[in-house]
């Protein structure tokens, strides 16, 4: 029996995706990938993220502002994201955050629409998907703040910072999720990191299209890649894959808390 997996960060509204999305789901079902959490990375499109969620019973969604187009949805407030989390296919607020390498939104309007997702988090119970490139201090000096004003949770996805964030992060309740970076020849420091992490707040996604792990470098990532990661994951930390994918299905479970139970027992993965 193939090892229960769960992707907990793609972008399956992406056209390279969701032109095939049928396909997408049959392979990451065959590699043993039974729940997936497509992201929002704007509000106003928000509405294909949740059909694509409502389509299929394994897939779940956030909803959120990428930092990229912070500039564009300014008017995003925190009731707007509330009532659009009362989906119960909506799992997670975000992805939010900070990205000072790209710059798309100037870095006030970042940190502007950051906090609104962080209160939205806090009012919801929802954790929250945290994108920061580039950034740490201020990701983490913002986490710091505003946790001081009322508790949420915070979940760094697709981590390739250094070890300080996660600390962080970690100090706050927080969660730190794996992507195939940390399968890629120069990523010591990320590999180092996820070491580090306590094995109970461990997760592992693909972040697809994005960042193919070995060995599907240079192909669009999907899904059904992320047992690759987690693969490397568990070479990492000395156990299993099975044990990993126990470990990472159980955080996931945890902290996406909406995510029905029996999920995982009704997608045919076996």
């Amino acid at each position: 029996m193939r090892p229960f997996i769960i992707d907990s960060h793609c972008h399956l509204d992406f056209p390279v995706l969701s032109g095939e999305i049928d396909a997408v789901l049959a392979r990451a079902r065959e590699a043993g990938v039974g729940l997936m959490v497509t992201i929002s990375t704007r509000v106003r499109a928000f509405d294909t993220v949740l059909a694509i969620a409502e389509a299929h019973d394994n897939v779940y969604c956030t909803v959120g502002t990428h930092p990229h187009n912070a500039a564009e949805e300014q008017d995003v407030t925190v009731d707007e994201l509330v009532r659009l989390a009362r989906h119960p296919k909506v799992v997670g607020i975000g992805e939010a955050g900070l990205d000072y390498h790209y710059d798309n939104s100037p870095r006030e309007l970042q940190a502007a629409s950051f906090r609104t997702h962080i209160a939205a988090a806090r009012e919801t119970g929802l954790p929250l998907v945290i994108h920061s490139r580039e950034a740490e201090d201020d990701t983490a000096s913002i986490l710091e703040e505003e946790y001081a004003r009322g508790a949420f949770t915070p979940l760094l996805h697709c981590f390739s910072s250094g070890i300080e964030l996660a600390r962080r992060g970690l100090a706050l309740g927080g969660y730190v999720s794996f992507s195939g970076i940390i399968t890629f020849r120069n990523a010591e420091e990320i590999r180092a990191a996820a070491r580090e992490v306590p094995l109970d707040r461990l997760l592992v996604e693909t972040d697809a299209p994005y960042l193919a792990p070995v060995p599907m470098r240079g192909q669009s990532n999907e899904p059904a890649y992320v047992a690759h990661t987690l693969e490397k994951l568990a070479e990492i930390r000395a156990l299993t894959i099975e044990d990993m994918a126990a470990r990472t299905t159980e955080n996931f479970h945890r902290l996406f808390s909406r995510v029905p139970a029996g999920a995982a027992a009704s997608n045919g993965v076996s």
